[in-house]
């Protein structure tokens, strides 16, 4: 008797549809078929009862084990495990050195944007404002007073150039008359030649003369480092650079705000009014999951409950598992699509991903399928006879697979299927059958 209730439990456990594993590394169902047909009969054996292909207790007709189909609702699913986070985060960081005065908010805390989170001392930056503001000043004086200088100077040298080319004319006149020496001449040209050069030396814009352009640098440079030494004061002030949760602070009071341990940030901010699943799935099994599909989340803070998700991303490229194998994995991202559920980001969760759903879904035992070369069949038991019924496997779960029978034949919840088929019963043969 106590074999006979080991069989029960065995198929009454196969009846049922129970949560997927990741099938990593089996490309084909068929390899999954043939294991777990082959564990079925392990577990029976190990169990001491009636749970066989057949057996002939001496008698001419073999018995052998059969089980009914069952139509019910049927699915496949993929079961991942991954951490969860929160869809938008920001660590906060500062480049300045000066002492944090202030932190006026704790973890845990809501922030919005631009509320202040930090107050850092300014007293160091304002005395060095004051200096560049004064290089700053003086670079825009020396350049106003060079630009006064060039326009004068170069209002001069226009008039000496005149008065020079004017020089020339005459001395030329006179020397071609020969009332002049050849000496004057060279004198006349020499000076015409240094007060075009002394013009020349100017900076033009738009047909005025300006300062050169070295002393227009100098004022940009000491603009920027002002405008940069400002922006520091301002930084002094550290503000949340989204909405979201405070769920880490780094820092405290009197340390200075850009020397933390090891790149930590001052402070982690994180959206947590939407959460979602980063999780890495095998390239095996990738190719079945889709955006768009539904997936069931649990972890131990749910206390047994379930969340919905649904996958909304999947990476285009992948990458490696870990250091030490040759398998690669996809990122792909889970969102969390119930509100108010206990999640809470950084805890590991587990999600089941519906890969494939079927209604109303013709379904038998796994071990009941198996595959001979490219065959898939079950065996059944028709008139006290055995007959093999060629199938298709639709959906399938952990311990039941849909079957679709190949056409002409007829399988329904009344068909006697063999628990476990035997190659060894050829077709036609007689067979008592045992129904479990």
């Amino acid at each position: 008797m106590e074999g006979k209730k080991t069989d029960d439990e065995i198929l009454r456990l196969m009846a049922q549809e129970g949560p997927s594993e990741d099938p990593a590394g089996k490309k084909r169902k068929r390899r999954r078929l043939h294991r777990l047909a082959a564990a079925a009969v392990v577990l029976a054996v190990a169990a001491g009862g009636t749970f066989l292909a057949f057996a002939n207790r001496g008698e001419e007709t073999p018995r052998v084990a059969v089980t009914n189909p069952v139509r019910k609702d049927i699915r496949s699913t993929l079961t991942i495990s991954g951490p969860i986070s929160g869809t938008d985060s920001v660590d906060v960081v500062s480049s300045i050195h000066a002492e944090i005065l202030q932190i006026p908010v704790a973890e845990g805390d809501r922030v919005k944007k631009g509320q202040v989170i930090a107050v850092l001392d300014d007293t160091d930056l304002k005395r060095e404002v004051e200096i560049v503001k004064n290089s700053y000043d003086l670079a825009v004086s020396t350049y106003e007073e060079k630009d006064r200088e060039a326009k004068s100077g170069y209002a001069k040298a226009v008039q000496d150039l005149k008065a020079a080319q004017d020089s020339y004319d005459r001395t030329k006149i006179l020397f071609d008359g020969g009332s002049v020496p050849r000496v004057d001449l060279e004198a006349a040209q020499a000076a015409l030649d240094d007060a075009v050069r002394t013009r020349d030396s100017f900076t033009i814009e738009n047909g005025k003369a300006v300062a050169a352009e070295s002393y227009l640098l100098q004022v940009e440079a000491a603009k920027l480092q002002y405008e940069k030494s400002l922006k520091q004061i301002d930084e002094t002030v550290i503000t949340a650079p989204i909405d979201g949760t405070l769920v880490r602070v780094n820092t405290k009071v009197g340390r200075f705000a850009d020397r933390m341990e090891d790149n930590t940030p001052l402070f982690e901010i994180m959206n947590l009014d939407m959460l979602e699943m980063k999780v890495q799935i095998s390239e095996y099994s990738i190719g079945k999951v889709a955006v768009g599909q539904e997936a069931e989340i649990s972890a131990d803070i749910l206390n047994g409950r379930t969340v919905r998700g649904q996958v909304i991303s999947i990476s285009p490229t992948g990458e490696e598992k870990d250091g030490s194998s040759t398998e690669r994995v996809v990122p792909t991202t889970i969102c969390i699509m119930d509100d108010g559920t206990d999640l809470i980001a950084g805890i590991t969760a587990r999600a089941k991903i519906i890969l494939e759903t079927a209604e109303n879904a013709l379904t038998v035992p796994v071990s009941a399928v198996t595959q001979t070369g490219d065959e898939t069949y079950i065996q059944t038991v028709r008139d006290g006879a055995i007959h093999k019924v060629p199938v298709t496997v639709g959906v399938e779960s952990d311990v039941a697979l849909e079957i679709i029978p190949a056409e002409g034949e007829t399988v329904d919840e009344q068909t006697q299927v063999l628990v476990t088929p035997d190659p060894g019963l050829a077709e036609g043969t007689a067979a008592e059958a045992v129904l479990q």
